[in-house]
């Protein structure tokens, strides 16, 4: 699986991003928490492809990016590797 991203210039994006305007809370629960709210707000949000690959370049490991949760990332990285 692969998904096309065009991001912002520099890290521009991130100002503009939903969760900038938002709790961490949500994107970075404890953990066995519900990540459902974090997707909820990642779906609606315009910089989602720019977070993700963001992501995925730095290799975060913690919290959701992207809309996609750490072990979704994971499994990305191994779909794209393959």
């Amino acid at each position: 699986m692969h998904i096309d991203t065009i991001t912002p210039a520099g890290l521009d994006w991130r100002a503009q991003a939903l969760c900038a305007q938002t709790g961490a809370e949500f994107f970075f629960p404890e953990p066995g928490s519900s990540v459902r709210e974090a997707k909820r707000i990642c779906g609606m949000c315009e910089m989602r492809p720019a977070c993700l690959e963001y992501a995925l370049r730095n290799d975060e490991r913690f919290g959701v990016w992207g809309g996609l949760s750490e072990k979704e990332r994971l499994e990305l990285r191994r779909l794209d590797n393959r």
